[in-house]
């Protein structure tokens, strides 16, 4: 495994759209290990791998309640209720903002074994739901933040 650099804002890389994973091969696990390893170091909840620059649909997310939750080709098929929090982000450090994200986010992805499973989660994995897949879509939770602080 090995820890990658994760970009900060500004980087063109964190706007781009990316692809998604066709067939889950040894180097897309591979991005999983790295990206595990890079978001831990880092003290993250959550890591998308544009914010490592790779343009794929890959996200890795860590709580303590759910534990490691390991995403490739996420979408969200459902949501209910509304939380506003405070979101951050480790491609924008010192800075934090508070944003409205559903409380409840069903996702369908599959795993690093290629089999498709769908997996709900309320509050802060909702929200690590929702940052993490947009920034799939080059979105920012900048983008949507009803008001920034910095730390």
């Amino acid at each position: 495994m090995a820890k990658l650099k994760i970009l900060k804002i500004g980087d063109s890389t964190l706007r781009k759209v990316c692809r998604p994973v066709d067939t889950v091969t040894p180097r897309i696990r591979t991005l999983l290990d790295d990206m595990i390893e890079t978001m831990r170091a880092a003290d993250g909840v959550g890591l998308a791998a544009p914010q490592v620059g790779v343009l794929r649909r890959v996200v890795v997310i860590e709580t303590p309640d759910e534990g490691l939750i390991e995403l490739i080709n996420p979408k969200i098929i459902a949501f209910s209720g509304e939380q506003e929090s405070e979101e951050g982000c480790l491609s924008i450090p010192g800075r934090w903002g508070t944003t409205k994200r559903p409380m409840h986010v069903t996702v369908r992805a599959m795993n690093r074994k290629g089999e498709t499973f769908d997996i709900t989660g309320s509050g802060l994995l909702a929200k690590a739901f929702c940052h993490e897949i947009d920034h799939l879509d080059g979105k920012l939770y900048t983008d949507i933040a009803i008001k920034m602080h910095d730390n």
